[in-house]
């Protein structure tokens, strides 16, 4: 019996937000493929604290760090410099997704990554967005949510993903530069700020013993994605994909209620809920594993005992 081949990776990737959460996981896993990375973070969300295994244990040569602001002239000389064959945008939508100057940014993260692209003759970017800003409450009976469903936009933050979406199509038509647009759901795992995310704040309040704070009565649900399965999505999405978007989620709802109860927090400060907050949520993943032989396999269980390491 034939053995499957091991799909032929890029030689060099550069990693916009290399230094974020999913960044700095992302080029982990790409330094243990052999590929040779560029990171590119102005460190203003993400730190080279998440980047000291990679540092440590990269073969010499093979990563390099510039700390450049994406949308400053300096960036077109950072990819100048590097030439890799292909760009993931990860530190677009990084910030605080009811801030419109945020939505702002975001967009203007992702345009001064295609012009750099266009200027340096890059022919693939893989972008990440939330894909919670684009659909909405949606009722349960229709949930999981697929590609063709018609777009809500939720907030600045889903105008602003809607807007990178066309323009990605404008410059794939017009300047020849594919790309995967990858649609996350709720991400988690090491590293994560708790500041910034609802199940890393409820792991450090285990490990302070302190009551987290919970808006809404609970019921609200989440659809759960650890981070190494994400990693592994956009690493297909490196050399598949063409031209789409993808879900990249577990297709299935937990509860915060079920997600205090597997964390095993028992007391909590409950507040009101938050205007535009989303009810229920989870997204199919069937036509990322169609497009990219991608299946999400990490148990909620094992997700978050390795993100309490």
């Amino acid at each position: 019996m034939a053995t499957a081949r091991k799909p032929v990776l890029p030689s060099s990737v550069m990693v916009v937000g290399g230094a974020g959460f999913l960044g700095s996981h992302l080029v982990d896993r790409l330094l243990v493929e052999g590929v040779q990375v560029a990171v590119v973070d102005d460190l203003s969300t993400g730190s080279l604290a998440n980047l000291a295994e990679a540092r440590s244990n990269a073969p010499e040569g093979s990563l390099r760090i510039d700390t450049v602001d994406v949308t400053i002239p300096e960036f077109v000389g950072a990819i100048a410099r590097r030439r890799p064959d292909v760009m993931v945008i990860a530190a677009a939508f990084t910030g605080d997704p009811n801030d419109t100057s945020e939505a702002v940014r975001s967009f203007a993260v992702v345009a001064s990554a295609l012009e750099a692209c266009r200027a340096a003759k890059i022919d693939k970017v893989v972008v990440i967005v939330p894909g919670s800003a684009l659909y909405g409450d949606v009722l349960s009976r229709e949930l999981p949510i697929r590609e063709d469903r018609e777009h809500r936009l939720v907030g600045a933050q889903g105008v602003a993903v809607e807007a990178v979406s066309n323009l990605l199509e404008v410059y794939r038509r017009d300047h020849d530069i594919d790309h995967t647009t990858l649609a996350v759901s709720t991400l988690y795992g090491r590293r994560q700020r708790s500041d910034t995310n609802l199940v890393a704040n409820l792991l450090s309040a285990r490990a302070s013993g302190e009551a987290p704070v919970i808006h809404g009565d609970g019921k609200q649900t989440l659809d759960l994605l650890h981070v190494d399965d994400a990693v592994d999505a956009v690493v297909k999405a490196l050399t598949k994909g063409s031209g789409q978007l993808l879900h990249v989620a577990s297709g299935s709802q937990t509860s915060l209620r079920s997600l205090l109860q597997a964390i095993g927090i028992e007391s909590v400060v409950s507040q009101p809920k938050r205007p535009g907050s989303i009810q229920r949520s989870a997204l199919s993943p069937s036509r990322a594993r169609l497009h990219l032989g991608w299946s999400p396999w990490t148990t909620l269980a094992d997700g978050l005992a390795r993100s309490s390491d």
